[in-house]
């Protein structure tokens, strides 16, 4: 069986709530070396969710800053939620700024800042 963009889907998040960080970007890179399947904006977000559990924060900004594409409310959102969890602040305002510009109806800025 072939893999395709939801099996990568379900092992990076699979990955993510397990704390599998090494074994995450494995399958992460294997996916366009390996099978020939570019990452689209939902392996990221998976990817930003697995870095900012393991408290790798910078290497989750790092990751959004260089997506080919512009991050949407999800991976901006796993990145705040990771700041909240890790008390920085500065990065999670920064990452919240972006979740609001982008669905403005979200209350989860808000309630992960206030916290």
């Amino acid at each position: 069986v072939k893999p395709d963009k939801i099996t990568f889907i379900s092992i990076l998040s699979g990955c993510s709530h397990a704390g599998l960080l090494d074994e995450g970007w494995h399958y992460f890179v294997s996916m366009t070396r390996d099978h020939g399947i570019t990452p689209r904006v939902e392996h990221f977000a998976c990817m930003i969710d697995l870095l900012g559990r393991a408290g790798q924060l910078d290497e989750a900004d790092v990751l959004v800053n260089s997506m080919p594409f512009e991050p949407d409310a999800a991976v901006w959102t796993g990145l705040l939620a990771a700041c909240r969890i890790y008390g920085e602040v500065e990065q999670g305002a920064h990452a919240a700024e972006h979740v609001c510009e982008l669905d403005s109806e979200n209350d989860a800025p808000y309630v992960l800042l206030s916290n």
